[in-house]
């Protein structure tokens, strides 16, 4: 039988199987990151939820809550909770070695895990050993060797003088590449230098020990001209990767250097290739940037070969020019030129067809070309034109994982045209709607499987579970924590940070939800969501109900929320004052006077089909009855919210938030739900 406190138990000790010391290990593991992150690794609603969490999931990064913790402390933590006793520290002894160990200096790091974490096996840092070593692993004059034969003359290094850092801060295990520029006169190399960019992300992103900057976050500094020790800060990167592409004669000359966080060159490298020799080019680019790396930081380098690439050079420039066609669409969306859009548009998915016929065994022009269709389907004006791009979408990424069906972008795309056709009611019939959003599901699902850093597909998943049948907030808050940490530049990071505070306070998990709140008003303050995430918060315990603060807090959600939807956000907002002011109306002595102006505040704030078409205002309306201790009016309004929104009966009858905790034991409620 299992005995033990669920928040600590090992998984071997919650089956109830034979326990060693490792066990105690385990538990200590956890009691070290409740001390650090303020919360136990897994939580949950009963003992049974908590010990399943235990044996199934991975351990949440300590990083994300609190980024002051070193990272070979979290590495160490990570160690000592491994799922199966033979993988953690086999001593006390051996655990607090490795908790001095430098980072990545234990003698074999497993394979990430999702979340983009490292763990440990082995515990001793071993006798040095020279197994066979790839070329691209090999010293600089060797690899250059190797270079050559492929066509790529790699230059004279420039390095700086002293010793490397064999230790730095979290911050400066942060790299951000920084798109390089083309230097040609007719900017013909510019699909060249955004591959090169693109590829060179992709391949260090693989390496355990540093983080690199998604392509997400360089982005916006595409072509600006905003000075590298601003982007630096910005991105709170330690090192920057920077160069240039231009012509030489009849090759290509490429100039690679990197630089500290300031701006600061430390090393920098040239080398040059055939100009219709892209591919060699785009292999050398990541031997000859990882060794600058390795040698500044002093740590190994390991970079994993993608999967998902093509030999043909010319399917690979097909692919980069309609990326840039793709990016000029957007632009010209962004300026509001129709025209432009369609055409940049067209010019993106005919070059992408173009790359799949170059080379029919490569998935992802296939892959590409269903995101852009979802993309189309998301700036169409008409139902019609909506479903088109949907339809059209996922035909073409069926047709992509016809080549490979384990390609996590093409899944992820296909995923996301079946949900947001799922959303946008595509499909009328019942079954059908009900059938589309179980595939969605299990496309995006799978895409994380195969991907722990998919992070667009966990993104998709923490909105999806709020309408799938046997989820929970649970599982909201741990997809969208993991889109988070997997890539914190996001385009809608501002909405991801946003969802794992709602989950958190739904949760009433109110500390932890304060820390999400603060990132989101520190990282995006001009969005309505800082102003709304601190409104939510004074209706809870955690915070003395300050009216006075709520109508400010109140209005600034107002004012930075978009014009068209400025009414709407007032009669929310308004509800939750009117929460707040019930809270207040029971401080000390009971003030009626308080609870009648909630009453009046939560009626004029109910608003009307127009405004409020699927009667949203009634659920909030409900959670301040509910506080008022009126069931039978907070009872009404939820029949009256699920009878425009049937579907979500499913999910308030499994719902683990707090607000109607105090109608569960009502009948009446129950039958409202269908219970």
């Amino acid at each position: 039988m299992a005995v033990g406190t669920p928040v600590y138990m090992a998984p071997e000790q919650s089956a109830g199987e034979t326990v060693g010391p490792t066990a105690d290990l385990y538990s200590l593991g956890c009691m070290l990151y409740e001390m650090l992150a303020g919360e136990p690794p897994f939580t949950g609603k009963s003992a049974m939820a908590i010990m399943a969490r235990h044996v199934m999931e991975q351990v949440p990064s300590i990083r994300i809550v609190r980024n002051s913790v070193p990272e070979e402390v979290e590495e160490a933590i990570f160690a000592v909770l491994g799922k199966v006793p033979a993988d953690r520290p086999q001593s006390a002894a051996a655990f607090i070695e490795m908790m001095d160990m430098p980072l990545g200096m234990t003698s074999t790091m497993r394979t990430r895990g999702a979340g983009g974490r490292r763990m440990t096996s082995t515990y001793q840092v071993p006798e040095p050993v020279a197994p066979p070593t790839p070329w691209w692993r090999k010293p600089a004059s060797l690899a250059a060797g190797a270079l050559v034969a492929a066509g790529v003359a790699v230059g004279v290094w420039k390095m700086s003088a002293g010793a490397p850092k064999a230790t730095a801060g979290p911050e400066s295990r942060r790299l951000a590449v920084l798109y390089f520029q083309d230097l040609s006169r007719d900017s013909s190399l510019g699909p060249l230098a955004d591959g090169l960019t693109e590829e060179l992300i992709n391949s260090l992103s693989t390496t355990a020990s540093l983080t690199t900057i998604s392509r997400n976050g360089v982005e916006p500094y595409r072509g600006t001209s905003v000075t590298p020790d601003s982007i630096g800060r910005a991105l709170n990167a330690g090192y920057l990767v920077r160069g240039e592409v231009e012509p030489d004669g009849g090759k290509v000359r490429v100039n690679v250097r990197l630089d500290d966080g300031s701006g600061v060159k430390l090393r920098s490298a040239t080398f040059t290739g055939a100009a219709g020799n892209q591919l060699a080019l785009r292999d050398t680019i990541a031997v000859v940037a990882g060794d600058m790396i390795r040698r500044e930081l002093g740590q190994d380098l390991r970079l994993k070969e993608e999967r998902f690439r093509t030999s043909s050079k010319d399917a690979w420039l097909f692919a980069q020019r309609a990326e840039q066609s793709w990016k000029a669409a957007d632009a010209a969306s962004a300026a509001d030129d129709s025209t432009g859009v369609e055409a940049r548009f067209r010019s993106a998915d005919s070059l992408f067809a173009l790359a799949s016929l170059a080379d029919p065994r490569w998935p992802q022009p296939g892959a590409r070309r269903a995101a852009m269709a979802l993309r189309r389907s998301r700036l169409a004006t008409e139902q019609a034109g909506l479903a088109q791009w949907v339809n059209t979408g996922i035909i073409i990424a069926d047709s992509a994982l016809a080549i490979d069906k384990d390609n996590p972008d093409a899944l992820e795309a296909r995923g996301n045209l079946r949900y947001w056709g799922w959303l946008q009611g595509i499909d009328v019939d019942e079954a059908k709607k009900a059938e589309a959003l179980a595939a969605a599901r299990s496309d995006l699902e799978r895409a994380v499987q195969l991907n722990p850093s998919q992070a667009g597909a966990y993104a998709s998943l923490s909105h999806l579970y709020y309408q799938a049948e046997n989820t929970t907030k649970y599982d909201v808050l741990s997809a969208a924590e993991k889109a988070y940490a997997t890539d914190e530049f996001l385009s809608n990071a501002n909405v991801i940070l946003y969802r794992i505070f709602i989950a958190n306070y739904d949760l009433g998990q109110f500390p932890k939800a304060t820390k999400w709140c603060d990132l989101v008003r520190q990282r995006f303050p001009k969005d309505f969501r800082s102003a709304r995430c601190q409104l939510y918060e004074l209706t809870t315990e955690l915070n003395a109900p300050n009216v006075a603060q709520a109508w400010a807090t109140a209005d600034s959600a107002v004012n930075l929320q978009a014009p068209s939807q400025q009414r709407f956000e007032r009669l929310t907002s308004d509800m939750l004052v009117a929460a707040v002011l019930v809270r207040a109306s029971k401080q000390g002595k009971s003030d009626p006077a308080l609870a009648d102006s909630a009453r009046r505040v939560l009626k004029r704030s109910l608003g009307n089909p127009t405004i409020d078409p699927k009667h949203e205002l009634a659920y909030y309306g409900a959670f301040v009855y509910t506080l008022l201790g009126e069931s039978d009016e907070a009872i009404r309004l939820i029949k009256e919210y699920l009878t425009l929104n049937p579907e979500r009966a499913e999910g308030m009858r499994n719902d683990d938030g707090w607000w109607f905790k105090a109608l569960e034991g009502n009948p009446k409620f129950q039958q409202a739900l269908g219970a």
